[in-house]
């Protein structure tokens, strides 16, 4: 055994080296069933030719197996690669799967009846619209594994979630017609892989692969407790909020107290260790409506763990909410 092939069988579980080994080794019988044939023991016609097509039969099935352990195989040295995580394979695996073992039925129905397995491929072309019905979810489920790998769609590991809530959670195996994805609630759910070609998904691949997680939210202001500060008013709430401390309006420059209140927010969030500094931070006023003064507050947590995540950015806004009063500000809340 050379030194690559010696390294290709020590890569393997304990388990599937066994199974190359026997498949091999069920080879013998067929060779020796093959060489006494031959070999003239047998006298009569049709038992010479009956025994011939048998194992020519078990040959190919053998040779069937073999080549299909080699694959898995193949497979599953090329899974255990940190390199190769992103581009699974079992999709066009499964596939080469199909492909051979159909090809060695035909073979093996053309050594029975004694026909030319191309002659019975070609009378199968009349057939097609009942094979591509037959193989259809196979068929389908081969092109877009391919189209989902080759455009980095997704990968293991990624999280995606269906806008008709069918599936939000981590691909854990891409196979040749599902694509398993393990939701949030540690329940299952099996999507064909055109679906995600043929349908739009959302991947957070891009979130968790970046420097933090987007927190995006509105603070809704009662307009009638927006007004005018005085420089005296101003002078006070620098006092009361050590964050305006070194804030100065321009000369000639009279600030409403929701200007301040942007402000503040923005050096909070600004001060605070697990707002990432160097993505967007956006404080911006939006249109007034019926619901009160928009103030939407943009910026990215550094923490992307959906558990943490969610407690920090309510602590956040608790603290941002709270301090509304403080710069005379009224949250909006509808009245019934």
């Amino acid at each position: 055994m050379s030194d690559d092939m010696a390294t290709f069988f020590n890569r393997l579980t304990k388990g599937k080296r066994r199974e190359i080994l026997r498949n091999i080794l069920l080879l013998i019988p067929g060779i020796a069933a093959d060489f006494v044939i031959h070999s003239g023991i047998i006298q009569k016609k049709y038992l010479h030719d009956l025994f011939g097509k048998l194992t020519v039969v078990y040959l190919i099935m053998i040779g069937l197996l073999v080549a299909n352990s080699l694959l898995t195989a193949f497979l599953e040295i090329y899974s255990k690669s940190e390199k190769n995580r992103n581009h699974p394979l079992k999709a066009l695996v499964q596939g080469m799967q199909v492909v051979l073992f159909f090809v060695g039925g035909i073979v093996v129905v053309g050594v029975l009846i004694d026909k030319s397995p191309t002659a019975l491929l070609t009378g199968l072309g009349a057939s097609a619209a009942v094979l591509m019905l037959i193989f259809k979810d196979s068929i389908l489920g081969f092109v877009a594994g391919v189209q989902l790998t080759q455009n980095n769609m997704v990968r293991l590991g990624d999280w995606i979630q269906m806008p008709d809530g069918s599936a939000n959670g981590t691909v854990e195996e891409i196979t040749l017609n599902t694509v398993k994805v393990r939701n949030w609630d540690n329940t299952i759910t099996m999507i064909p892989p055109y679906t995600l070609v043929s349908s739009p998904f959302k991947n957070w691949r891009g979130m968790t692969e970046s420097g933090g997680r987007r927190v995006d939210k509105m603070i809704r202001l009662d307009m009638d407790s927006l007004e005018i500060m005085t420089p005296d008013m101003t002078a006070d709430l620098k006092k009361s909020v050590p964050l305006l401390r070194d804030y100065t309006p321009s000369e000639g420059e009279h600030p409403t107290n929701s200007q301040l209140y942007r402000i503040y927010i923005e050096k909070y969030l600004r001060s605070h260790p697990v707002v990432a500094q160097n993505l967007d931070l956006i404080i911006a006023q939006r249109e007034p409506s019926e619901f009160g003064l928009p103030i939407e507050v943009y910026f990215f947590l550094t923490d992307k763990v959906w558990n943490e995540y969610e407690k920090i950015q309510s602590d956040i806004f608790d603290h941002l909410l709270s301090m509304a009063s403080e710069f005379g500000l009224k949250l909006y809340q509808l009245s019934c």
